[in-house]
């Protein structure tokens, strides 16, 4: 599964989601990819196919909650 979480008004540092992204999902996904510009930023999180993906939708939201950030978020999801 590939998410695209799209960032409209972040209050934090971008690499800072990124770290924390990374060690919540660390056995069975990656953050692939990056970017900003026009007033926005992204951050592409590749999960693994083995993996639940509700409960990994789950556990990202309550990541970015926990950041602060979830109002901010916009999930972008494929399978």
């Amino acid at each position: 599964m590939f998410v695209e979480i799209v960032f409209v008004g972040l209050p934090i540092d971008r690499d800072e989601v990124e770290e924390v992204l990374e060690a919540a999902f660390e056995l069975d996904g990656e953050v692939t990819g990056a970017g900003s510009g026009m007033g926005r930023c992204h951050l592409d999180l590749e999960i693994e196919e083995d993996s639940d993906p509700a409960a990994a939708l789950d556990r990202l939201r309550a990541v970015l909650s926990e950041l602060g950030v979830v109002d901010c978020a916009t999930l972008n999801v494929s399978e």
